[in-house]
């Protein structure tokens, strides 16, 4: 039963679907490339976050500052470690690959040309208005996404995927990084959210490493962890008028998917009432959620 407050609707813990929905394809050749399993994986990312106190005092602390619960946290981390990428031994291995990676010279950009040239054409505009940079960057991805994705524009063809691949991965396109799983187009629509909360410098996309570092270290990562989940659910309140704070199911297919903005306008769209759903990631944290519970 959904519960009502002030015309909210409160979504109870548990999984929607008595199954779990289907996994992709991608996910499955990731994890048969290297010779493991999903359950290998998984018990590799619960090891890590049982034997590490250091990082579970950290998972903590940047909950609070942020106003989630923590499991929120636990299950992104667990989701991207079993599906996604498999969990490192050490959390020292993050820090060693992010000083590799600030040390490299590069920039965000498509076929030469940076994306802050990219952004000053007509097209994006309507993006001046905003000032805050979730925002402005929700807006510059929505243009690409209805302008210029899979279309050719003045002579020049694009490709027919998403903005965050396309100009801000140039090491191996439609890559994550990080403890988080990370891309760095999210890491700078949270910048404002992080640079308030936790005092963190304001992400500039002309620094791409310091982007990157912001992604890698796992110290400051957290942070923008906690602020993509923050935002999933305010997001959610606001749109949809649904509360998903108590489900970390949901919080979790958001961190996978992205794009809460527009998933809470498409639930909204459904009537008063309707209810999101989980994906196969947020399926299996709301399934093994005693387990992850007992970590905190």
């Amino acid at each position: 039963m959904s519960a009502y407050a002030a015309g909210i609707t409160v979504v109870p813990p548990g999984n929607r679907n008595a199954e779990q929905p289907s996994i992709p394809g991608a996910s499955v050749r990731r994890t048969r490339a290297v010779r493991t399993t999903f359950d290998d994986k998984y018990d590799k990312v619960i090891e890590l976050l049982s034997t590490d106190k250091s990082l579970m005092s950290k998972i903590k602390s940047t909950a609070a500052a942020y106003g989630i619960d923590p499991i929120h946290i636990i299950g992104a981390i667990v989701g991207e470690h079993t599906y996604n990428v498999d969990a490192y031994d050490r959390l020292q291995s993050y820090y060693i690959k992010a000083a590799a990676y600030a040390g490299e010279r590069f920039r965000f950009a498509y076929d030469g040309e940076g994306v802050d040239q990219f952004v000053q054409r007509p097209q994006f505009e309507k993006c001046a208005q905003f000032t805050d940079s979730y925002r402005l960057w929700t807006c510059r991805e929505n243009v690409w996404d209805k302008s210029f994705r899979g279309e050719k524009v003045d002579g020049k063809s694009y490709p027919d995927n998403r903005f965050s691949a396309v100009f801000f991965q140039p090491f191996y396109a439609g890559q994550t990084f990080g403890l988080g799983q990370l891309n760095p187009l999210t890491a700078l629509m949270l910048s404002d959210m992080v640079a308030k909360v936790s005092g963190f410098p304001k992400l500039d996309e002309n620094k791409a490493s310091d982007v990157y570092d912001a992604i890698m270290d796992p110290d400051k990562t957290l942070a923008y962890m906690a602020a993509n989940i923050r935002r999933s659910i305010d997001d959610y309140k606001t749109i949809a008028h649904v509360d998903i704070s108590d489900n970390p199911g949901i919080t979790a297919t958001l961190y996978n998917t992205g794009g809460s903005a527009q998933r809470a306008a498409a639930l909204a769209a459904k009537g008063p009432g309707a209810m999101p759903e989980e994906n196969y990631y947020g399926w299996l944290v709301n399934d093994k959620l005693a387990q992850l519970k007992s970590l905190l």
